[in-house]
């Protein structure tokens, strides 16, 4: 197939286009061209502005694709700015379980429905980062070119890895191996991540699965940060310093919550447990830092 990735070049699309290569497919990827990628002649590039309509039209028009997943659209406007070029048979389209109003323990797919929701037009800056995101979903599936190109609305939690440029995660255990003084309000609730190369393997798996609508993407289980503290004093004999003066924590205000995945399962692809790979992450971010 042939497959145009809006975005990719870092993350976990390193790990989603490897996927798409190893399984034959024909890549093209579209960004800035800001980034390096590893990819070498193995891909075909495009440079476009994701954020500007006329960049995408300049530089997809009359271009066709078997599927395109797109990485980096945050807001109801970058949608528009795609259903108004993109000639193609399947969208992906990279969503966030920000959508959901709250997260909640077994948080499903249908929680949030997007049918049910105005629209509004909206750039990036407009909201914050949750409401942009359902916008994007509202323009997604309130058009009806969502139906005639096998949308798909792929929704993750915190990604994390060790390839994590966002550094959330290594702050906590920076913080905490430093001394650090960190603000944390909500250190015991229990909440879901999905490694990055699984959530780029997923991407990738769904190119050619025949499913439309929203899927989830996480991880099986959940950790609260209060055990990924702990964690980091035992393995380093360090003390984590918790103060309301302290550093605002990255996920300050979420809120208790678990992802279900089967309809994920129902397709076929299964994610690994969190609790499996967590704390080996948590050792490569140990070891960064000595």
């Amino acid at each position: 197939m042939r497959v145009l990735v809006l975005g990719g070049t870092r993350f976990f699309g390193i790990p989603m286009i490897r996927e798409l290569l190893a399984a034959g497919h024909e890549v093209t990827v579209a960004t800035r061209g800001r980034t390096p990628d590893p990819f070498g002649a193995d891909v075909k590039r495009l440079t476009l502005d994701r954020t500007e309509p006329e960049s995408m039209r300049q530089a997809l028009s009359g271009r066709h694709f078997d599927v395109v997943i797109d990485k980096i659209a945050y807001c109801s406007n970058d949608i528009r700015s795609a259903i108004e070029v993109l000639d193609c048979d399947r969208y992906i389209y990279m969503s966030s379980t920000a959508v959901f109003e709250p997260k909640r323990m077994d948080t499903r797919e249908e929680d949030f429905d997007p049918l049910k929701k105005e629209l509004i037009w909206c750039s990036r800056q407009d909201f914050p980062y949750d409401e942009v995101k359902r916008q994007a979903e509202c323009a997604l599936w309130q058009s009806d070119w969502a139906a005639a190109h096998q949308a798909v609305a792929v929704r993750y939690p915190f990604v994390i890895g060790p390839d994590d440029y966002t550094k959330r995660l290594l702050f906590y255990v920076e913080h905490t191996m430093r001394g650090m003084p960190m603000y944390i309000d909500n250190i015991d609730r229990q909440m879901g991540y999905i490694r990055s190369d699984e959530a780029g393997k997923f991407l990738a798996f769904l190119v050619d699965r025949p499913y439309v609508g929203a899927v989830n993407g996480c991880s099986a289980g959940t950790i609260s940060l209060r055990e990924i503290i702990a964690y980091v004093e035992e393995k380093t004999g360090t003390k984590a310093v918790l103060a309301d003066t302290g550093e605002r924590a990255p996920y300050n205000g979420e809120v208790e919550y678990s992802i279900n995945t089967d309809r994920a399962a129902a397709l076929g692809f299964r994610f690994s447990r969190v609790r499996q790979w967590i704390f080996d992450l948590l050792d490569d971010y140990i070891a960064q830092l000595r």
